[in-house]
This record gives C-alpha cells, sequence and structure tokens, in this order.
C-alpha cells in the first residue's frame, strides 16, 4: 500500500505541484488511529497535508519565503471528526440525526437509508411512502416497497435516500463505470483573464475573497480551510434554506455570515456585485440549483473574469446520476462502503465509517483544489473551475487499501484528544474546538474570526483582511 506520503505526493502531482515542494513536508504518526477497516486516517493526513502545501506554495508565491508544514496522523483524524468533539458552554452536541433518519429494512430484505434531518426531506419520504413521519410507520410503509423501486421513487420525489450496494454491485452500476474515469478532483481552465495581483497581506489568503455557498460538511470544511490561512471568507445563506446548527458553528470558523435571497432579482444582483470582487467562489449545493440561478462556473467567469469557482457535488459530473442529491451518510451506503465495514466488523446490515470521511477529505481537497488554481491563475491568468464529489472522494479512499484487523483498533479516548483543542469565543458562547492540525512554520494557521450565527454581517466585503 502507499505510504501517506506517497499519497500526498499523488495528490501533489493530481494538482500539478512542483515535487520538489514536497521536501518541505513532515507527516508523524501511524495507522490505525479509528475501527476501521479503510485508511480513514491515512486520508485526514493526506488531505489536510495537501492543503496545507498549497497554502505554503502560495506564500512562497506573494513573499519569497519558504516555510515546513507537519500533519499528525492523530490530529487530523480529530480534525475529520471535528463536529463530534465541539463543545459549547461545556456542552456537548446535540443527537446527530433526526429520529427518522437511519437504517432501514425493505421487502425484499434489503437496507436503504434515509436522511430525513432537514424537514423538506423528511416530508418528501413520507409523501413517497404514504404516512406519517414516525419511525415505526416508515418502517411498515417500507415493507410494501422493493430496495431499489424505493430509492428510485424516493428521489423523485425530493427525498435523499440510498439503497445499500455492496462494493461489486456499485462497482457494476453505470455510474461508478462512469466515474472510473474522473480523477479524486480536476481543475479544468474555463475562461481567459489576465493574472491578478496578490494584495498585501502577512498571511498566505490574506486579501483574498472567498464566497462560500455551502452547508452541512464538505463544502463548509472547504471555506472553513480557505480562512485559516487568512482568507475573507463571506458565507451567504438563504433566509429560509435550513441549516444544521451545531455543524453552522463547527464549519463557521474563521467566517463572516450574510443573508443573500438568491431567488429575487435584488439579491442576484447584490451576488453579482460581490462576485465582481470575489477571487474564489465555493459552492456545494446540488447540481444545477447555482446556475439555474444564473451563477454557473462559464456565468461566474463572465462576471468576474479569473474567478476560481469550487463545486462540490455528491456523485461527480459525469453518468447517469450527476445531478442526484446526496450526503456523506447516503454516498457511503450506496457505494459500498456501509456493506464493507458491515462485512469486517462481523456484523448483521450496515456499518458507518468512524467518521463523515468522504465529507471532511472532500473538503480538504476542494480547498486544495481552490488554492493550487489560485497560484496558477495568479502565475498564468485564465479562470478556473476546480470540481470534487463525495463519490470520487470514496473511490479515492478505497483504493488507498484496507487495513487488515482494524476493528482491533479502540476509538480515540478523551486524553488523546485533549491537546488538539483550544477555547475560543464566538458568537454562541464559549467554544472548546478543535485546531487546524497543519502546522506551518512561519505562517500557522488559526481563525481569524468567531463563529457566528447566520445572517450576522452585511452583504459586502470587510474593508481590512482578517
Amino acid at each position: 500500500m502507499q505510504s501517506p506520503r506517497d499519497i500526498l505526493a499523488a495528490l501533489w502531482h493530481l494538482a500539478g505541484g512542483d515535487p520538489s515542494a514536497l521536501d518541505a513536508v513532515t507527516l508523524t504518526g501511524a495507522e490505525p488511529v479509528l475501527p476501521s477497516s479503510f485508511r480513514v486516517a491515512a486520508a485526514a493526513q493526506a488531505s489536510i497535508a495537501a492543503s496545507a502545501l498549497a497554502a505554503v506554495e502560495i506564500w512562497k508565491q506573494r513573499s519569497g519565503e519558504t516555510q515546513n508544514v507537519s500533519v499528525d496522523m492523530v490530529h487530523a483524524m480529530v480534525e475529520c471528526r471535528s463536529e463530534r468533539y465541539l463543545r459549547r458552554d461545556g456542552k456537548p452536541p446535540p443527537p446527530t440525526w433526526d429520529p427518522t433518519a437511519g437504517i432501514y429494512r425493505t421487502r425484499d430484505a434489503r437496507y436503504v437509508r434515509l436522511h430525513t434531518n432537514f424537514p423538506h426531506h423528511r416530508a418528501a419520504v413520507c409523501k413517497v411512502l404514504s404516512c406519517e413521519p414516525e419511525r415505526e410507520k416508515i418502517q411498515a410503509a417500507l415493507m410494501g416497497w422493493d430496495g431499489a423501486a424505493f430509492e428510485t421513487a424516493a428521489y423523485a420525489g425530493g427525498a435523499v435516500v440510498s439503497l445499500m450496494r455492496s462494493y461489486d454491485e456499485w462497482k457494476a452500476s453505470p455510474h461508478a463505470k462512469a466515474l472510473t474515469e474522473l480523477p479524486a478532483l480536476t481543475i479544468e481552465k474555463i475562461g481567459e483573464a489576465p493574472p491578478r495581483l496578490w494584495p498585501t497581506g502577512k498571511r498566505p489568503l490574506s486579501g483574498v475573497r472567498v464566497l462560500d455557498l455551502s452547508r452541512v460538511i464538505a463544502a463548509p470544511v472547504a471555506g472553513r480551510t480557505l480562512a485559516a490561512h487568512g482568507a475573507d471568507v463571506l458565507l451567504v445563506y438563504g433566509p429560509d434554506v435550513p441549516g444544521i446548527p451545531w455543524l453552522t458553528i463547527d464549519t463557521g470558523r474563521g467566517k463572516l455570515s450574510t443573508f443573500i435571497e438568491l431567488r429575487s432579482e435584488a439579491g442576484r444582483v447584490r451576488m453579482r456585485e460581490l462576485l465582481a470582487d470575489a477571487d474564489i467562489f465555493s459552492q456545494g449545493y446540488r447540481p444545477q440549483a447555482i446556475a439555474k440561478l444564473g451563477f454557473s462556473p462559464e456565468e461566474a467567469a463572465k462576471i468576474s473574469p479569473g474567478i476560481v469557482y469550487a463545486t462540490l457535488s455528491a456523485y461527480g459530473h459525469a453518468g447517469p446520476w450527476a445531478g442526484r442529491r446526496g450526503f456523506d451518510s447516503l454516498v457511503q451506503t450506496s457505494t459500498g462502503f456501509n456493506h464493507a465495514e458491515g462485512v469486517a466488523a462481523g456484523i448483521e446490515g450496515p456499518k458507518e465509517l468512524p467518521a463523515q470521511m468522504l465529507d471532511h477529505a472532500a473538503g480538504y481537497l476542494m480547498a486544495f483544489g481552490a488554492m493550487m488554481a489560485l497560484a496558477r491563475q495568479k502565475r498564468e491568468g485564465g479562470s478556473w473551475h476546480v470540481r470534487v464529489s463525495l463519490a470520487q472522494t470514496g473511490r479515492w479512499l478505497w483504493n488507498l487499501g484496507r487495513v487488515a484487523n482494524g476493528f482491533a483498533q479502540p476509538d480515540l479516548k478523551e486524553e488523546t484528544v485533549s491537546p488538539f483543542m483550544e477555547d475560543v469565543p464566538s458568537g454562541f458562547g464559549a467554544l472548546r474546538a478543535v485546531r487546524h492540525s497543519a502546522i506551518l512554520s512561519k505562517t500557522p494557521a488559526s481563525w481569524a474570526r468567531p463563529a457566528v450565527p447566520l445572517g450576522t454581517h452585511e452583504a459586502e466585503w470587510p474593508s481590512a483582511p482578517s
């Protein structure tokens, strides 16, 4: 199997990085870190290290100054479960899932997973099943359905669910075959533009303006990572768009937050004004949802020539599922991870990865791709599109190999996690949160702005960088 350094080198090569830059990286720690048959800790360390090395290279491009970066494997794994370890005024997170979310059986003895944390998704499931939103009634209604038929009908009805597949089943599907042609991330030039000058500042991304249209974990983690290296990240939410409060706190560190109603012409006008002065447009909504509002990659490049447009999707931009909604838990179920973990653990039915690993790794890969594209824009010009998906991140993780006897590894204890935590103020009260795991020797990563409630700020760029 590839070592973590080899995994990092492959990502670096994929994004067009200078091989000599890898000499600046130190990776510490050893697998396994968590109970799993997959190399979740190596994936955490490599994806975070890739994003940090991109920041190191940007700083060298801006200042001429070199620096070293180190990433500890245990710290990286803790950061990839940051929402789990967050404490607000000393209190742990509330229950993660809606009572109706999770695994169910179907008539043909298959398993399906329902994602019902958002009310409209829960309502869509119950409309398809013609039942009340109670776990027992949902289960009873599903006994009238075969798994694949329910999955198809539920998606057609606006729900987000997945049928549990083995890896062999997934690999044989038309969509999985389409994804085999795609790398873990793509960086594509989508327009001509002159190189932009770097703003002044004392951090790799000082003065870099990022529009962050995202929610839940993956794309918000990308924005949080850019903020950790000094970017001015403006989180844009619709006033009526549902969120998950605990994740808003955890991934909101370092960001400004504003409301814009993009379904109104006034909101779209304001967004175009913000975009004209942005360097990165990062979005993680359902494919085509933002494009229909006039902010596709191509339209963004017209509004802001030289923009770096980063897209996170569930199932990628090729194949029959390219437009399908999805979340980490569902993609794990669809693509074979839950089945494989269950088999490895010796249990009946599905078992989840010990972290929302597809989300977190995809977020760091998204930030990595955005920074590499930004550095390229500053050197040679152009507008750029970076694409990352949960499914492709999953394929990357799967191809890293398996951990023999991985479930013999105990979970992390509090005394192991505690050294990686910090106490910070926020707009929600006192937080105890995971520090960023990439240690840069001359421009330390940190969040200059506290997490704040959604819509706290005006829809405008700050007058001074963070």
